[in-house]
């Protein structure tokens, strides 16, 4: 891999989810596997203890104590653990990336991602219904041609105004190119279009902390992300240098 470092998420939100381009070192070379299709479930699942432990890491434990947890189960999401301040905390699996990534399938991601009140009104949706398109045993382009008919009829909300979400995990794997990458918040936008799109954000702009992904085009939901990395990990120690 060469000094451009390609972040992928399980986003929602992806989360986990995403894909964007950061000027910044990569931290080793790392194998790269190929993933054409899904692997079995039980390859996506997690101890239940475990999976709630990752998805409180996204956030600091401020943040994330109390949060709603979910956990991925055969029939989808599960509440694990209630809430009282409106975070919705869980992990991304792959298939919250970017339909024309190669690595949709990779059974090893795992995007730890908290959602603020807002986005976990609207933008956690994504979540939920590709996740049950997943566990129907649909395929990457049927779900993808559902999710398009699904949006132009206005069936997937906008993200609420203040939508964002933490990605502060040590412990998460974003994809085989960086691992668990660098902490970053997400600042989730109702989907722009255009050449200039992330001009109002001074995204992708020499020096600029925001990036928006400008490299995958198959994104169906009405949605676009903003990245901003950040210096350290949500226990408090050191991030990889920015």
């Amino acid at each position: 891999m060469n000094r451009l470092v390609l972040l992928r998420f399980a986003l929602p939100a992806i989360a986990l989810a995403s894909i964007a381009v950061f000027v910044l070192p990569a931290r080793g070379q790392r194998h790269v596997g190929t993933y054409p299709k899904m692997a079995p479930l039980a390859q996506y699942l997690m101890d239940r203890n475990a999976e709630i432990a990752l998805a409180r890491s996204a956030a600091p434990a401020s943040i994330s104590r109390a949060a709603r947890v979910l956990v991925l189960t055969p029939s989808g999401y599960v509440t694990a653990a209630n809430g009282s301040n409106g975070f919705t905390c869980l992990v991304d699996r792959s298939w919250m990336s970017a339909f024309d990534d190669s690595q949709f399938w990779n059974p090893k991601g795992r995007g730890a991602v908290c959602y603020n009140p807002p986005a976990s009104r609207t933008v956690l949706r994504y979540e939920y219904v590709r996740t049950k398109m997943v566990l129907s045993g649909l395929s990457k382009s049927q779900m993808y041609a559902r999710l398009e008919a699904i949006a132009a009829k206005n069936g997937l909300p906008t993200p609420e105004p203040g939508s964002m979400s933490y990605m502060m995990s040590k412990h998460q794997y974003l994809n085989d190119s960086v691992g668990n990458w660098y902490p970053h918040l997400m600042f989730h936008e109702p989907q722009a279009v255009g050449a200039n799109a992330g001009a109002m954000w001074g995204a992708n702009l020499p020096a600029s902390p925001v990036v928006m992904d400008s490299a995958h085009k198959l994104w169906p939901e009405p949605q676009t992300v903003f990245f901003v990395p950040l210096s350290k990990w949500s226990d408090g120690t050191p991030g990889p240098p920015l």
